[in-house]
């Protein structure tokens, strides 16, 4: 049996608030950004650092969460998966690629500091019932320590 596998796993800090909306058909939608930044020293010792944007879809109950809790500054962990797509606009085509969350865990606030987390699941994940997102008791790793 062949199988695949489309997963991505950040930790950032969500760079806009969430843009909460509702499809045509009612499902709830949540649009926002996430930044990851690496840094490392080149070959001359001097210290460099890149950041990268992420652009975040979140479908479903998980909406609630994120509108009610999420905001601009904000550490996440998520989980979801990759998708491109392409437009165009003046004759000329741009391409864009999202993640589509389907796992949230909320780590604090941008400085580290204020309370713990939680941990909150989509409901449009492979499993069954259509259950409200509620917190974890604790979360999957210690927060001092990072989960790599």
């Amino acid at each position: 049996m062949s199988r695949s596998l489309n997963k991505v796993m950040l930790i950032g800090n969500v760079g806009n608030d969430p843009d909460v909306r509702t499809t045509s058909s009612g499902t709830p939608i949540a649009n926002m950004s996430l930044a990851t930044t690496r840094k490392w020293k080149d070959g001359s010792g001097e210290q460099k650092e890149k950041t990268e944007w992420h652009r975040l879809t979140v479908w479903g109950k998980l909406v609630d969460v994120v509108e009610r809790y999420v905001k601009k500054g904000d550490r996440l962990y998520i989980e979801g998966r990759i998708e491109y797509s392409e437009s165009e606009s003046d004759g000329q085509k741009k391409y864009w690629t999202n993640v589509n969350v389907f796992e949230m865990v909320m780590l604090g606030g941008a400085t580290g500091g204020g309370g713990g987390g939680g941990s909150f699941q989509s409901d449009t994940s492979s499993s069954s019932g259509s259950k409200t997102p509620e917190p974890d008791k604790g979360l999957p790793w210690d927060l001092k320590e990072p989960p790599f």
